[in-house]
C-alpha cells in the first residue's frame, strides 16, 4: 500500500509517497480501507518538527479520517464489512473526564503513533466510531479532531444552552463547526474574522452577527453593543494577541474555550477580570469516544453536514499542507483517496 511519510528531515517539502506493508487485524481489531482525511493545524505542525521532541521521524502524519471496514479480526462484535469509521484521536481516552494518561500526545494519531495518510489502516474496535450514512467521506473525516473539538468547547463544564450567545473567532475547521453545531443547539453566534467574504459565508451558515477585526480594532467592543454584558461563551483560537479582548467580551460568569493558540501561547492578561468578573478559562483538546459518540447524535438528529473548503486527491498530500500553512480556507482541507 502507499503512504505519506517523513522519513528523516521535517518540512512539506520532506513528505514522500512511500510503500508500506498492507496491515492485517488482529484479535479485536478491524482493518479499514481509508477513503478521506482532513487536515488540521496540529498536522503543519508536526510534518514542520514544530511539534516538540514528542515526535521523531518516521511519522505517517494527520489525526483525522474515515475509511470502510474491509477485514474484522477475531471477537470483533462492534462492527461488521461494510460499516464506515473513524479512528478517534486519543486512543486511550475512551469516556470520562481527561487525565494525564488519556492526553499524552505521542499516543495521539499522526504523531509517535502512525496517523491517517495511508491507503489501509487497523485500528482496535474501541477506538472507534461508527459514522451516520448521510454524510459523505470527506464530511465524515473532518470530525475527530475538529469536530470533537469544536464540541468539548461547546459542552464542556456548562454545556451552552438554547438562546444564549456563543463567540466565535475565525472561519477555520474548528470555528466553522462549532458554528454550525452552536446553531443546531439554539445558541445565538457571533462570529468574528478580517474577511467580509467569509463573514457572508459564516451568515448563511447561520451566524446571528458579525464583525470584521480588521474594521474594528477594538471587536471587543462591538461584541459587547451586540449582547448587552457580553456573550456566554467564546470560542477562543487566537491565544495571546485575542485572550485579553476575549476577558472584556465574555459576559461575568461566563466561560472562555481555548482551543488554539495562532498568534501565540504566552498571554499577558488581567487576572483580576477572571476573579473579579467569575470567568472560567478552559482549555480544550479534543475529547473522548463517548464526546464524539455523543457530538454524532445530536449532528444526526440535524443532518448536520460540516463546512469543506477544499478537496485534494492522495496522491496531492503536499499540495494540501501548502494550503493549510496559507491559511485562508473557509472550512476544513480535506484528502480524498
Amino acid at each position: 500500500m502507499k503512504i505519506w511519510e517523513i522519513n528523516e528531515k521535517f518540512g512539506i517539502e520532506n513528505l514522500k509517497l512511500n510503500d508500506a506493508e498492507e496491515p492485517r487485524p488482529g484479535p479485536g481489531q478491524v482493518k479499514l480501507r481509508m477513503l478521506a482525511a482532513s487536515l488540521n493545524y496540529r498536522d503543519l505542525v508536526i510534518v514542520q518538527g514544530e511539534y516538540g521532541k514528542v515526535i521523531k521521524p518516521p511519522v505517517v502524519p494527520v489525526s483525522d479520517g474515515m475509511g470502510e471496514v474491509v477485514e474484522v479480526g477475531e471477537g470483533v462484535t462492534k462492527f461488521k464489512v461494510g460499516d464506515r469509521l473513524c479512528p478517534i484521536f486519543f486512543p486511550d481516552w475512551l469516556e470520562g473526564e481527561a487525565t494525564g494518561g488519556t492526553l499524552r500526545q505521542d499516543r495521539a494519531l499522526g504523531s509517535s503513533r502512525n496517523g491517517m495518510l495511508c491507503e489501509f489502516a487497523v485500528v482496535a474496535q474501541e477506538r472507534a466510531v461508527q459514522v451516520p450514512d448521510y454524510l459523505s467521506d470527506v464530511e465524515a473525516a473532518t470530525l475527530p479532531c475538529a469536530g470533537v473539538t469544536a464540541w468539548n468547547a461547546l459542552m464542556h463544564g456548562r454545556p451552552i444552552m438554547p438562546k444564549e450567545t456563543v463567540l466565535i473567532q475565525g472561519t477555520g475547521g474548528v470555528s466553522v463547526i462549532a458554528l454550525q453545531l452552536a446553531k443546531a443547539m439554539g445558541a445565538n453566534a457571533i462570529v468574528i474574522s478580517s474577511s467580509d467574504e467569509k463573514l457572508e459565508r459564516a451568515k448563511k451558515l447561520g451566524a446571528d452577527a458579525t464583525v470584521n477585526y480588521r474594521q474594528f480594532e477594538d471587536w471587543h467592543k462591538e461584541v459587547v453593543k451586540i449582547c448587552a454584558g457580553g456573550v456566554d461563551r467564546v470560542i477562543e483560537v487566537g491565544g495571546a494577541e485575542t485572550l485579553p479582548k476575549s476577558l472584556k467580551a465574555v459576559r461575568a460568569g461566563g466561560t472562555i474555550s481555548l482551543v488554539g493558540i495562532l498568534s501565540g501561547g504566552k498571554a499577558a492578561i488581567e487576572l483580576a477580570l477572571v476573579v473579579m468578573r467569575f470567568i472560567r478559562l478552559d482549555g480544550i483538546t479534543v475529547g473522548s469516544r463517548s464526546d464524539f459518540e455523543s457530538m454524532l447524535r445530536t449532528m444526526n438528529h440535524v443532518k448536520l453536514r460540516p463546512e469543506v473548503g477544499l478537496t485534494v486527491p492522495f496522491r496531492e498530500v503536499p499540495a494540501a499542507f501548502e494550503k493549510v500553512r496559507e491559511g485562508g480556507t473557509f472550512g476544513k482541507i480535506c484528502v480524498s483517496y
